[in-house]
């Protein structure tokens, strides 16, 4: 089973072997509700995966949140979920588990190191020994498999490029850090950029300042330019130094296109210089919006042991 824990929403599912899930459900995550009423919304996903014949089936369970997480210890602390700081989901969520005769193990991995085991068990990374997947949303986040085994680190958070700095002299990152390619490449920061550039399309996104990239706005184009700069950097970076071949990205921003995909490619040839990375692929996302499940459901097979019969 796998559940999936975002600021807008919960979802849940059975997963099968093969990636694909008979049994799914969802809930929006409550705004403004505190630390319990959040739980509620996930128990409530639990419930309705318990309906199910198949739910005797079920034999682990992956669980991936929004972070920052820490899997070493079970907790969450999502930016966007206000109500949980440092909660025990993991211990919180085998309870409600074991209540319904589902006394299975259970693992904790963040979204971004969610998205990285759906991508290769079924996505873009399928075939790739060594890949770095990100999600370049609100924020920008990823994770890491390496000699095809995922690497979630001791708390779960190895691969976050979003918080490598690209720029030793640039703007403060909501980390705390200077310059992380977070705070250039998200989609808060493209629009924010196009924004201070002078552009004032109609719509303040990400989303709006791509429309208006492909009408050939030059701000617009801009803005998209040096996120696929700061992009390309840090992939770069990672490349070399833990031997990646491809790069996959994903998230809302990867909707933009070609509009991301072009500069990220093109800034890539001036940082992947070297003979061990400079055949580097960066590639969109395959699975959308059902990665958090998948990579959920993925992780809780590479990371937990086997059942016994």
């Amino acid at each position: 089973m796998a559940i999936d824990i975002g600021g807008t929403k919960i979802a849940g599912a059975l997963v099968r072997p093969d990636g694909t899930m008979p049994v799914t459900a969802r809930r929006p995550t409550p705004k403004d509700a505190p630390a319990e009423g959040v739980l509620a919304a996930v128990v409530a996903v639990i419930a309705d995966l318990a309906a199910s014949p198949l739910w005797a089936e079920a034999v682990r369970c992956g669980i991936g949140s929004a972070g920052p997480v820490d899997a070493s210890r079970g907790t969450v602390s999502p930016v966007n979920i206000g109500a949980w700081r440092d909660f025990p989901v993991q211990a919180r969520v085998a309870a409600e588990l074991a209540a319904r005769g589902a006394d299975v193990p259970t693992v904790l991995v963040g979204d971004g190191v969610a998205m990285t085991a759906a991508e290769h068990w079924l996505g873009a990374a399928r075939g790739h020994a060594n890949a770095l997947c990100m999600v370049v949303s609100t924020g920008v986040g990823g994770g890491l498999v390496l000699d095809n085994r995922l690497q979630p680190g001791p708390t779960g958070n190895a691969g976050h490029i979003g918080h490598i700095s690209v720029d030793f002299e640039g703007e403060p990152c909501v980390c705390g850090g200077r310059g992380c390619v977070e705070a250039l490449a998200s989609g808060t920061a493209i629009a924010r950029r196009a924004a201070a550039q002078g552009w004032t399309g109609p719509d303040p996104t990400a989303a709006g300042v791509a429309a208006a990239a492909r009408a050939g706005d030059p701000v617009a184009l801009a803005a998209f330019d040096r996120a696929g700069r700061a992009l390309a950097a840090a992939i770069a970076a990672t490349a070399t130094l833990v031997e990646t071949d491809i790069a996959v990205i994903g998230g809302g921003v990867a909707a933009a296109g070609d509009i991301l995909f072009t500069p990220v490619r093109a800034h890539l040839a001036s940082y992947a210089t070297l003979s061990f990375v400079r055949d580097l692929t960066v590639v969109p996302a395959a699975l959308g919006t059902n990665a958090g499940l998948i990579g959920a459901a993925a992780a809780a097979t590479t990371l937990l042991p086997n059942p016994t019969p």
